[in-house]
């Protein structure tokens, strides 16, 4: 397949997902499969949470949704047209070591090796090894060398020209000790904050309720932390976190919530809770599950200056000034993370 044939099978790949995201019966052939075929990708949304409790259907499918608007021929003709791509890539094959906190959080670097040329073996997470093998079987549909390009391995991954691997800080380490030795992205862990500066509309403190719960707080573009001005009433935080009150039916999430409530009480720590998340003044960037911590300042021009410190443990910040409130789980195409471009990477081993 040449690279415009890749493209529009992406395409196809993107209007499914949309489709199923947004709870939509099969409407015919011209989606490219069959409605046997529709319907087993969108029952594995709704049951995808009995090998991962965090995976509900709700999560699955925004991740779907997600990606079906990322998929669109114009972002897709946007994001590639900065690189000298060519119809044939190169014959290189990617390991690509996948994380499984939020779902299909590994597509991206899959995506760029497809899109690249490039061959792939990709070892997945226990936590998500149920979906991806479902949308690469989609993706044959529209791409029938996809299957033979494209290997899930169980074993450890060998023989390949590079490594993009995406883990802990612990796992890092490991992936720095084996892998070393090829040319590599490693990812540790990151999480993301957000400057509030009490000027933010209702809107905007309703994407900050989505850039805090969206796939339950897990992903490295969630915020953990907010900075805000000395004297902010953090009852306009709890009013604009409201509608998010299901997380807590979650069994997961509540127990990740009343664990840490109570180790919190027990130290004494001065708390802020409405039954489904708690609010720590803290210095820490990661705050755990069902924790959001706050720290007040009281010069704005210098939390910019303040964070570069912490540069290798920020994915994101969000605020009026830099990534929009709301905007934290909606990357482009070509916002890469830990700000490495992915791709030039891949061309760059030609």
């Amino acid at each position: 397949m040449n690279l415009y044939q890749r493209v529009k099978a992406l395409e196809k790949l993107g209007e499914i997902l949309t489709s199923i995201g947004e709870s939509r019966s099969w409407t015919g052939f011209d989606l490219g499969i069959t409605e046997d075929e529709y319907n087993a990708l969108e029952e594995l949304t709704r049951r995808v949470h009995v090998f991962n409790g965090w995976f509900t259907e709700k999560e699955v499918k925004n991740s779907f949704k997600a990606w079906g608007k990322l998929l669109s021929l114009e972002n897709i003709e946007n994001w590639i047209k900065k690189y000298p791509l060519d119809d044939e890539g190169a014959n290189k094959e990617i390991g690509i070591v996948m994380a499984g906190n939020i779902p299909l959080v590994g597509f991206h670097d899959y995506l760029c090796c497809y899109v690249a040329g490039y061959k792939s073996k990709i070892k997945l997470s226990s936590d998500d090894d149920k979906l991806f093998p479902a949308i690469l079987n989609i993706l044959n549909h529209f791409d029938s060398t996809v299957l033979d390009r494209s290997e899930v391995v169980v074993a450890q991954l060998k023989a390949v020209d590079g490594i993009i691997a995406t883990g802990s800080n612990n796992t890092s380490r490991y992936f720095e000790q084996y892998f070393g030795k090829y040319p590599n992205i490693i990812r540790k862990s990151r999480t993301s904050v957000a400057i509030i500066t009490g000027a933010e509309s209702e809107e905007d403190l309703q994407g900050l309720a989505n850039d805090v719960f969206a796939f339950y707080g897990l992903g490295c573009r969630n915020v953990t932390k907010v900075f805000l001005p000395k004297g902010y009433d953090l009852d306009n935080l709890f009013k604009a976190f409201f509608p998010f009150q299901y997380v807590s039916e979650n069994n997961k999430y509540a127990n990740n919530y009343d664990y840490h409530k109570a180790v919190f009480m027990m130290e004494q720590y001065d708390l802020l809770e409405n039954g489904f998340l708690i609010m720590k003044e803290d210095q820490s960037l990661h705050s755990p599950i069902g924790t959001l911590y706050y720290e007040y300042y009281s010069d704005a021009n210098s939390i910019q200056e303040h964070l570069k410190q912490f540069d290798e443990n920020i994915q994101c910040i969000v605020s009026k000034k830099d990534i929009p409130f709301g905007k934290a789980q909606n990357p482009e195409l070509w916002d890469y993370a830990d700000n490495i471009d992915t791709m030039e990477f891949l061309l760059g081993l030609k």
